[in-house]
This record gives structure tokens, C-alpha cells and sequence, in this order.
């Protein structure tokens, strides 16, 4: 029996570089989402963020969650730099997370280049 449409949590299983961003999203394994992204070493999941919202721990709980398998988050702030907020840097600090904010491209372009040389990165990129 059909249900019909079944909403679910946007997540991709995998490890994936991000081929292009804009026009408020991204591509990736030959898909596309539409918004902000985590890439996490459990795969890509869609984000609920935009360059309004605060930079604060709970937005970056999935981050914390991960954090035995992340030496290094890239966090993609939109189209301006955003600094990370002190109680946000020592919680991920405190996880043995180092961390680096910048603008969303410069995110996209490194979190591919640390991803191809099979480094432990995460990133939280925010949509342009």
C-alpha cells in the first residue's frame, strides 16, 4: 500500500568530495543538496544553519559526536568570516579538535584536498 512521500533526515553514507557550491547548495556523488552541509567521517548530512544563525556547541553537536575520528574541522562560514566563538573552540578543543573558519570556498577547496590525502577532516559549510 502506498504511503506517500516519506521525509527523511538528508544524509549521504559516505565520503565524498564536493564537486561544486552555489546557488544555495552543493554537489556531491553525483547528487545535489540544496542548503548547509556537515561532512563528517559517517558521511554527509544536510544542516540546518544559514549566516544568520548563532556559531554555537549545539549546532555542532554531530561534529562533537564524531570527534574520536576528527583531527581537524573546516568550518565554511558563508560568503564573510565568521570567527568560531570562544565556548565553541574550547568544546571542540577540549574533543582534540583543531579547527579553522573561513569563507565557504576556501572550505570546499580544502576539505577536498585534505580529503584526497586521507586526512581525518571533518567540515560544516554553510550555503552561498
Amino acid at each position: 500500500m502506498a504511503r506517500g512521500i516519506e521525509i527523511r533526515e538528508a544524509h549521504f553514507p559516505g565520503r565524498a568530495p564536493i564537486d561544486t557550491y552555489g546557488n544555495g547548495g552543493f554537489r556531491f556523488a553525483d547528487m545535489s543538496h540544496r542548503g548547509s552541509i556537515m561532512c563528517l567521517p559517517s558521511g554527509i548530512y544536510g544542516w540546518d544553519m544559514d549566516m544568520t544563525k548563532p556559531l554555537s556547541i549545539e549546532n555542532f553537536q554531530k561534529v562533537l559526536d564524531e570527534a574520536a575520528q576528527i583531527e581537524f574541522l573546516l568550518l565554511g562560514t558563508g560568503t564573510e568570516m565568521r570567527p568560531i566563538p570562544p565556548d565553541l573552540k574550547a568544546a571542540l578543543r577540549a574533543a582534540g579538535i583543531s579547527s579553522d573558519p573561513m569563507n565557504t570556498g576556501a572550505a570546499v577547496r580544502t576539505f577536498n584536498i585534505m580529503l584526497l590525502e586521507s586526512r581525518a577532516v571533518a567540515a560544516a559549510m554553510i550555503a552561498v
